[in-house]
């Protein structure tokens, strides 16, 4: 697409704020139990705030950048051929409406939304932002991360004491990959992840975690949170040693942390090394 900028960023943090303020916040303790369904099992709900959300954003976002499609969870569950769009030409905003959809039916404050721009593969912008709590966390690519305009770069972990690790249930990995996490579960300073993978990459980012793990890959969950981290000064890695692809095919589990030693410590930690 000749001519294709990332649009400004104030720009789509201000569809982000809308669409919270429209289609999410009037919601948050405020569900009732026609709001919500189950998709694949009781752990996996969505409420018409996920679907209000998500039409939102779909619908401004796209208006921010002409011939731009959106890959979101909710389109992607009624039509899974959507998720096709991540490998096409055109710019693809991947778009997640409440990231933590457990958290917001509780009526706890730990969800956000999340948004990222992408091209050919490259995730270019991030917006993840968390309504409850008023924090919006920006990356652009090679211009680094912010949250609530602070720039973020947490550096090493502090040496001598464990890692402080977020991990996903094993039993959301396939198989190798629920060994890898088995291996790793007990250890010290492992927990498991807050039931928001944006909040999570977060608190990578702010140096709250060292490191996070997760044994699935869908490119709504990961893609705003890695190049947030990423631009904090972290890194991601796959079980094969590869960085982790938006568009799939990735070795897992794979692991996002605040430094490069950190990601590899990790790793190896995976697979037993």
């Amino acid at each position: 697409m000749p001519g294709f900028r990332v649009p400004a960023g104030a720009a789509v943090e201000a569809v982000l704020r809308a669409a919270a303020a429209a289609e999410i916040m009037p919601r948050y303790r405020q569900l009732s139990a026609a709001d919500i369904t189950e998709k694949s099992g009781p752990h996996d709900l969505v409420t018409v705030a996920d679907r209000r959300a998500e039409e939102y954003l779909a619908r401004e976002l796209t208006a921010l950048v002409p011939g731009s499609v959106v890959v979101g969870e909710e389109s992607v569950h009624a039509d899974p051929a959507v998720y096709e769009e991540l490998g096409g030409d055109a710019p693809v905003w991947i778009v997640d409406p409440v990231d933590g959809t457990r958290v917001f039916v509780a009526g706890e404050p730990g969800f956000c939304t999340l948004v990222s721009l992408a091209r050919y593969g490259e995730v270019l912008a991030s917006w993840t932002y968390a309504p409850a709590t008023d924090r919006m966390a920006v990356a652009v690519r090679g211009r680094g991360a912010r949250l609530n305009g602070a720039v973020l770069h947490p550096g090493p972990p502090e040496p001598g004491r464990p890692l402080r690790i977020a991990m996903s249930h094993p039993g959301f990995a396939p198989a190798a990959g629920q060994r890898a996490l088995s291996g790793l579960e007990g250890r010290p300073g492992v927990t498991r992840g807050s039931g928001s993978a944006g909040l999570d990459y977060l608190a990578v980012a702010t140096g709250e975690l060292d490191a996070v793990v997760y044994g699935w890959e869908y490119a709504w969950d990961h893609a705003a949170g890695l190049l947030l981290v990423s631009e904090a000064g972290g890194a991601h890695l796959t079980l094969s040693g590869e960085p982790y692809r938006v568009t799939g095919g990735n070795a897992l589990p794979f692991t996002a942390a605040r430094t490069e030693a950190t990601a590899r410590h990790v790793r190896r930690t995976l697979l037993g090394a």
